[in-house]
C-alpha cells in the first residue's frame, strides 16, 4: 500500500473514532435545557454524525476500492468544520477556547490531508483519474 493511501486510510480511521465517540455522546447527552424541539434536532444530527463514524471506518477498511466516495467524506468534515467556524463568527468561540480551536483546526486540515493523499494514491497506483473518481 503506497504512504499516500495509508495517510488516508488512518484519517478515515481516525474521523470514524471521532464520529462514533461524538455521536454517541450527543445521541446520549442531548440538548433537554435548550427544549424539546432543539433537543429532538441535536440528537437527530448525532445520529447522522455517529453514522458518518461507520461510513468513515467501512471506507477505511476497503481503501483500495474508493474513489470519489473519500473525496466525499472529506468534504463532509469540511463542511463541519466551515459550520463550527460560522457559528464562532456568529455567536463567539466557546469556553475554554483552546478546546474549541482543537476541534476546529482539525475539521478544516484534515479534509485537505486526506483529498490530497487520495489523489497521490490513485496516481501512484496507476489508477486513470476518470476511475478515481466514480
Amino acid at each position: 500500500m503506497p504512504l499516500s493511501q495509508r495517510i488516508v486510510q488512518v484519517s478515515l480511521f481516525l474521523v470514524a473514532a471521532i464520529a462514533f465517540t461524538g455521536g454517541t455522546l450527543q445521541m446520549i447527552l442531548g440538548e433537554p435545557e435548550s427544549g424539546p424541539r432543539l433537543d429532538n434536532v441535536h440528537r437527530f444530527m448525532a445520529g447522522v454524525y455517529l453514522s458518518t463514524g461507520f461510513i468513515n471506518f467501512w471506507a477505511a477498511l476497503t481503501i483500495r476500492r474508493q474513489g470519489t466516495l473519500i473525496y466525499l467524506l472529506a468534504l463532509g468534515v469540511f463542511f463541519a468544520g466551515m459550520g463550527r467556524l460560522l457559528s464562532i463568527s456568529r455567536v463567539g468561540l466557546p469556553e475554554p477556547s483552546a478546546v474549541w480551536l482543537g476541534y476546529l483546526i482539525p475539521e478544516l486540515l484534515l479534509p485537505v490531508i486526506i483529498a490530497v493523499a487520495h489523489r497521490a494514491s490513485t496516481r501512484a497506483v496507476g489508477v486513470p483519474q476518470a476511475a478515481a473518481l466514480t
